[in-house]
């Protein structure tokens, strides 16, 4: 993704393009999978931790990145690539490798719909598998 689909992406979601932020955006796309704060900033030398994570947390008040909670070490960050600013519509199914601790998107694997009893209204899903990927299974056998 080049500087001008960052800024685009950012516009749409109605985040104001800055230089770090625009870092953080790259960072994302480029990882391919979801992030843990520790892994953006250990890949993102040019912004301190605080500086990262108040881009995250705006990215999340925008609609920008899901926040995904792995079931292993705490939270991890996707970008989001929604056609819609205040709603996600590219929610997917995740997959946790309890061996090497990564993170895996499984965009084509829709989350399942849920339904509510009457009374309850959701506000977001995370749908989690956990197991062993193809990689740590392979250098098992």
């Amino acid at each position: 993704m080049d500087e001008k689909q960052c800024v685009e992406l950012l516009e749409h979601h109605g985040v104001k393009p800055t230089a770090n932020r625009i870092v953080v955006v790259k960072a994302l796309e480029a990882a391919g999978r979801p992030m843990s704060l520790s892994e953006l900033e250990y890949k993102i030398l040019t912004i301190d931790k605080s500086g990262v994570f108040r881009a995250l947390t705006l990215f999340k008040e925008h609609h920008l990145v899901h926040v995904i909670e792995d079931g292993g070490d705490g939270v991890r960050y996707e970008l989001c690539h929604s056609h819609d600013g205040e709603v996600d519509d590219d929610l997917h199914v995740h997959f946790y490798c309890e061996r090497c601790r990564r993170t895996y998107c499984l965009e084509d694997i829709p989350i399942p719909e849920v339904v509510l009893p009457a009374g309850f209204e959701m506000t977001s899903v995370n749908f989690m598998v956990k197991g062993i990927c193809p990689q740590c299974k392979n250098k098992r056998e």
